[in-house]
């Protein structure tokens, strides 16, 4: 590594501390302009230490002017550089007033103020606010925000900031002033302006004690009858909080903008959430039964946010997860309830078990609360949100439904307001139940996933039964030394001849035995029932008994869990040279048959079970990947089964028919199983039937499901309905990600003329995250084949990626390199070729602290 890469310091927890003064209030005012935006910045500031100076945060701004009281200071009476502007000697009480000019067009980076197309739009988490003014721009400063935007009225019809409007008028000039009032408190980082022209939906919601509450949707021109459904989600949002959480919306306008241009999901900025348009645009003919819901999911993460992260907040980013992780669990309950609460919970499964386990046993791996970081961008991980998630999931689990709503409430009651951290809402939820919860805190320090092992003996000559439970959490990359955790572990036990029970084991020690008395009959055990606990379970079940599982468990998740692990087992023996033919059983075709000949059923959860493991749920199981072998073996599979069930599956197929689309949970479960269906049926080449399945679409799902059915079935039909799609939505972006992504999933060399292709796209940019990612990231991250091709083609693509990238926007460049990090997973010779790319990474002249973190904690 370069000297200067060697002289980058990380930010450790343990260095926190207060600030030394605090910012009662804040008036801004922009005078917005493309090329240089003014920003005047007036803060009523107070010390709270004594003979400390002031360090303000600030980056790539042109500081025009700083006065104090309104006296102007000469140069000579500050410290200014690249990050911070020094202010000593301040009174106890002063107004400090500073003026900076920005350039939001050559914004890339996408933080602070920037441009989304002609759009102006602010993304401030985490630390965006630096970019805009001179700041304390941490997230324990909280501070009422003014805000004043002045901008070509013509151009800029719609001036948009945090709170309620107070004022609007024209100035001399003709400009457009308006002028916001934020009342509540808030850090930096949740401050957003946003100025453009826009199609506007409107609605209102009446809160519990009868508030109406203006709802605003701001789409790009031409886009309006695409934001409905996210409306009606919002409004179906503010209803659940309510009744659930008893938590009612607090100011007088909720606004949504979509963008384009942006660098996550949304932004849940205090009454002016910012979206990633991916995330509200929806109609039939262009969105998925999976956008739909991931668009409800969304809309509700960010309103949810306005308590669980907003009213209150962090003390400092090392607490990420007491925002994050909370929230995300409380829109994987709202989704659960708006639709099948089973389909919700295998879908968070799959991504802990893919994802957050890869994280944990990657250089990257750390707890939900980091102990360390050099880029506070890349705290936005799987671990601080899905995993923290579990970890709020299992405390509802230990204390109960009510005694987790009394935390959340007291938590609430006792914060509003405040900036706090992840030990605070701990001791809320025990002072609320009564439990103790000093071990169950260990979750929030320790890093790494535990492995649960587990054994049954039955004696029937006492009806006894004894369940035995063994945790072990291996070392990770941060950190050596485990403890135990606090396992909630849940278990229904299937008793022939009599009712199952099911209960709620509590694992606290390493090892702990439990006993169970007249118990009629040696029963089956369902371990680990809802996934629980986040751990990897093992268990000495037979075939047999996975299989009686999938039939007979109560809890449909339990039922798709045992058929994963069926289906795992049977690729494992493959990769050991076992024959197919010997290792599949009758009663598995009785079982598959029996779901493909009632698909009135729940056809969801039936696709689930006869879709097997993807690849990187079947990697997890391995110290060393064998990428060929699990690709092979998976492919040996699934041809199988599509041999052994073809009538079956056409009748299924046909049986389920053709609908006029509506989203709806049982309409899009009966779409899924004809998916699961047709793609089992195009590895026996049933190319007529592909074609007649895209022709007759009248939605987007069934139209990907023929684009990705083709893709596995026959090269030459797959590049001939893609090019037919990509000519029907040249023009429509979101479309065309998805035209981008099917290229780049092309599992055949043709690849990668298929990506160099789509970069020719006019709709491709560099600038813009979601063309990259529905590019690159669907290569890197679902095209195993050729992301792991053993010449490395498939690494130096994404390495070449990467560099460009970084010099635009280092937070995509960080998370695209992710697939690279854990090359110590794979054979020698793909190490090797992987850590080459990572070298060639390292010696950027100029690369990103968002980039260098993860690439020198991968190589070191």
């Amino acid at each position: 590594m370069s000297q200067p890469n060697q002289r980058r310091v990380a930010k450790s927890r343990h260095d926190y501390q207060s600030p030394a003064f605090c910012i009662d209030n804040i008036d801004l005012t922009f005078e917005l302009d493309p090329k240089a935006t003014r920003v005047t910045s007036v803060m009523q500031l107070r010390r709270l230490r004594d003979s400390e100076p002031l360090h303000l945060d600030g980056q790539q701004l042109q500081l025009v002017s700083v006065a104090i009281d309104d006296i102007p200071l000469s140069d000579t009476q500050y410290q200014l550089d690249d990050n911070s502007l020094i202010l000593t000697a301040l009174p106890d009480s002063c107004r400090l007033t500073i003026v900076t000019i920005v350039a939001p067009q050559q914004n890339t980076a996408l933080e602070g103020l920037y441009l989304a197309g002609t759009t102006f739009c602010t993304q401030c988490e985490a630390e965006g606010f630096r970019r805009i003014s001179y700041f304390l721009d941490r997230p324990d400063v909280l501070a009422q925000y003014s805000v004043t935007i002045i901008a070509d009225a013509e151009q800029y019809p719609y001036l948009l900031s945090n709170g309620n409007k107070v004022a609007e008028h024209f100035d001399a000039q003709g400009r457009r002033v308006v002028r916001w009032h934020d009342p509540f408190p808030k850090p930096s980082y949740l401050f957003a302006l946003v100025a453009g022209d826009f199609d506007v939906l409107e609605d209102q919601f009446c809160t519990q004690s009868g508030r109406n509450v203006s709802l605003q949707l701001y789409v790009d021109k031409g886009q309006g009858d695409k934001g409905h459904f996210a409306l009606a989600a919002l409004k179906r949002a503010m209803a659940w909080d309510e009744q659930r959480f008893n938590l009612e919306y607090d100011l007088d306008v909720y606004m949504v903008v979509a963008v384009d241009f942006f660098n996550m999901g949304a932004m849940e900025n205090k009454g002016l959430n910012v979206f990633n348009s991916k995330y509200v645009l929806a109609d039939a003919a262009t969105a998925t039964d999976r956008d739909y819901f991931n668009i409800e999911s969304i809309i509700g993460h960010e309103y949810f946010h306005n308590w669980t992260g907003n009213r209150v907040t962090c003390r400092d980013w090392f607490q990420l997860s007491l925002k994050e992780g909370l929230t995300v669990f409380r829109d994987q309950e709202f989704s659960a309830d708006m639709s099948s609460p089973t389909l919700c919970r295998i879908d968070a499964i799959k991504l802990i078990k893919t994802a957050q386990f890869a994280e944990d046993a990657s250089p990257m791996s750390h707890p939900i609360r980091p102990e360390q970081v050099l880029e506070m961008n890349n705290f936005y991980t799987v671990t601080v949100y899905d995993k923290g998630a579990e970890v709020i999931r299992m405390l509802q689990t230990l204390l109960g439904k009510q005694a987790f709503a009394d935390g959340l409430t007291l938590y609430l009651r006792r914060h509003d307001g405040q900036a706090v951290t992840c030990d605070d809402f701990l001791q809320a939820m025990q002072d609320a139940s009564g439990v103790d919860l000093t071990a169950f805190a260990r979750w929030y320090s320790q890093s790494g996933t535990p492995e649960l092992s587990v054994s049954q003996q039955y004696d029937a000559s006492t009806k006894q039964l004894r369940l035995v439970l063994q945790q072990h959490t291996p070392a990770t990359a941060d950190q050596a030394e485990k403890q135990p955790l606090v396992l909630p572990v849940k278990v229904e036990l299937l008793i022939p001849g009599a009712a199952s029970q099911r209960h709620l084991l509590t694992l606290t020690e390493a090892v702990a035995e439990f006993n169970f008395v007249n118990i009629s009959a040696e029963p089956v055990v369902v371990w680990l029932e809802q996934f629980s606990a986040p751990v990897k379970l093992h268990v000495n079940s037979s075939d047999e008994n996975l299989l009686y599982i999938a039939t007979n468990a109560t809890d449909g998740v339990a039922r798709w869990d045992a058929m994963q692990q069926y289906w795992s087992r049977q690729i494992a023996q493959l990769i050991k040279g076992h024959p197919l033919e010997a290792l599949l059983p009758d009663t598995l075709f009785t079982l598959l048959s029996q779901l493909l000949a009632q698909p009135g059923n729940d056809t969801a959860l039936s696709a689930e079970l006869l879709t097997l493991p993807d690849f990187d749920t079947l990697a997890e199981q391995y110290a060393e990947i064998p990428v060929d072998a699990i690709i092979d073996a998976r492919k040996q599979l699934s041809l199988h089964l599509a041999n052994c069930l073809a009538q079956a599956l056409l009748n299924c197929y046909h049986t389920l028919g053709c609908e006029p689309y509506q989203y709806q949970q049982d309409a899009a479960g009966r779409r899924h199983l004809r998916a699961v269906c047709l793609h089992y049926l195009a590895l026996l080449g049933r190319e007529e039937l592909i074609r007649r399945h895209y022709h007759q679409s009248d939605n987007m799902t069934d139209t990907i499901s023929a684009l990705q059915a083709a893709q596995q079935g026959s090269a030459v039909l797959f590049a001939q309905l893609l090019q037919r799609f990509s000519e029907k939505w040249y023009q429509d972006a979101l479309a065309t990600d998805k035209a981008f992504s099917l290229a780049a999933t092309d599992p055949t060399e043709q690849v990668f003329s298929g990506i160099e292709h789509m970069l020719q796209h006019p709709l491709f940019s560099w600038q813009n995250p979601n063309r990259i990612r529905a590019l690159f990231s669907a290569f890197s991250m679902r095209n195993a084949a050729q992301f792991h091709r053993a010449d490395g083609r498939g690494y130096a693509l994404l390495q070449q990626t990467v560099a460009k990238v970084d010099a635009i926007n280092p937070q995509v460049a960080a998370r695209l390199v992710t697939p690279l990090l854990s090359w110590r997973r794979y054979d020698a010779k793909r190490q090797s070729l992987m850590r080459q790319a990572l070298l060639q990474l390292s010696q950027l002249a100029a690369i990103s602290n968002d980039l260098y973190e993860k690439v020198s904690r991968s190589l070191n």
